[in-house]
């Protein structure tokens, strides 16, 4: 993921847990989270809620190895703003940054990429 995405954006951090996760986003301001739903034991949708609850204005797209959509849009409930499955990583992460941080959703599988994310309403 590093090498899709190092050399357009200023400051990349990677982290291998949940815990690392919350700690970094409460140390150092963070636009844009990309999470992993496996980074974490428990239900990544959790995490995803969590951090949607404490870090409200965060840009959050998750990513997963399911490319089914009902995943994509369990993820979307929680509060994420973007969904990327795995298998596509290499073609649509970029844009998937792109757009979520344009203010944008974005989960190909359901044909919702590129429109205004409700949250930003």
């Amino acid at each position: 993921m590093r090498s899709l995405l190092d050399p357009t954006f200023e400051v990349l951090v990677m982290v291998a847990d949940e815990k690392s996760l919350f700690e970094t986003i409460e140390r150092m301001p963070v636009d844009l989270a990309v999470v992993d739903l496996s980074l974490t034991r428990k239900d990544g949708i959790k995490v995803i809620k969590r951090l949607r609850l404490q870090f409200p204005g965060l840009k959050l797209i998750a990513i997963s190895v399911s490319d089914e959509p009902s995943v994509g849009r369990a993820t979307m409930r929680a509060g994420a703003n973007g969904f990327v499955p795995k298998r596509t990583i290499a073609m649509e992460l970029f844009p998937a940054v792109e757009a979520v941080l344009a203010g944008q959703s974005y989960h190909p599988l359901s044909g919702i990429a590129g429109r205004p994310d409700q949250r930003e309403r």
